[in-house]
């Protein structure tokens, strides 16, 4: 099957890449001539996953999919969340977004968290969109050098280390975006799209 995943982002081409089966071949913006940026004004992390995966299928009449996701923490009523990726501003800073985290979790005991991706799919026929949630922690500090984002200050339930620590194939193993992923395929084949 070819399909379209509706990102720019290369830290999750390549996560999702390494979880598709082989029959799945996957295509991502700039291989289909895409450069332009696709505004995201959902105010929920599902709005901004169905925004970008309607966009890309009606502008190119192909099935496609596509994700976003957040850092959800309890004390913060949820924050990030969907600004996750710009939450201390523009442009964009992975590292400037964790030290506000850790700044404003500082003085918080309650230090719950989760990752949370939702997947939208749209096809001729379908659209339908899955979820994926890792819970865990923040850490007081940043540890670890893997993956992006939030990684290195997220303490998956069960671990005494943080997702920056972690091999990619361990992270596939159990990240939100792989429980998302497992659940579009598993509704792939079930209902013999591919």
């Amino acid at each position: 099957m070819e399909i379209v995943f509706a990102t720019k982002n290369k830290n999750k081409i390549k996560e999702i890449k390494l979880l598709l089966p082989k029959k799945f071949k996957i295509f991502n913006l700039d291989e289909i001539g895409f450069k332009e940026d696709i505004i995201e004004y959902g105010k929920t992390i599902e709005e901004n996953a169905i925004i970008k995966a309607d966009f890309i299928s009606n502008k190119f009449s192909i099935d496609c999919f596509a994700d976003d996701s957040g850092l959800e923490i309890e004390a913060l009523n949820g924050d990030p969340g969907v600004f996750s990726a710009r939450y201390a501003g523009t442009p964009k800073n992975d590292l400037n977004n964790i030290r506000k985290v850790l700044k404003l979790i500082s003085k918080k005991r309650n230090k719950k968290a989760q990752f949370r991706t939702v997947i939208a799919l749209k096809t001729k026929y379908i659209s339908k969109t899955f979820e994926g949630i890792l819970k865990g922690t923040i850490s007081k500090e940043i540890i670890g050098s893997n993956g992006f984002g939030y990684d290195p200050i997220f303490i998956p339930n069960g671990s005494s280390t943080t997702l920056g620590e972690f091999k990619s194939s361990m992270k596939n193993m159990i990240s939100h975006r792989s429980i998302a992923v497992n659940k579009l395929i598993n509704f792939l084949n079930s209902n013999k799209i591919v």
